[in-house]
């Protein structure tokens, strides 16, 4: 599958953690969300993108009923 932005077949997949949390300061008691996603990269311009998996979106969707 070649890169969504610049149509590169250099993609590699790493692994990651990700803190997710609100934009901006109303929101900083409520906990973040860890998340450890597949990241695919493009080592030619540096688009990346994940999914979040479905384990983890009651998380994420909790989260924003805080």
């Amino acid at each position: 599958m070649p890169c969504k932005k610049c149509g590169s077949d250099h993609l590699t997949e790493y692994g990651s953690e990700i803190n997710v949390h609100s934009l901006g300061t109303s929101d900083l008691d409520k906990q973040a969300v860890l998340l450890f996603p597949k990241l695919l990269v493009c080592l030619k311009c540096g688009f990346t993108e994940f999914t979040v998996s479905e384990r983890d979106l009651p998380l994420l969707s909790k989260r924003a009923e805080q």
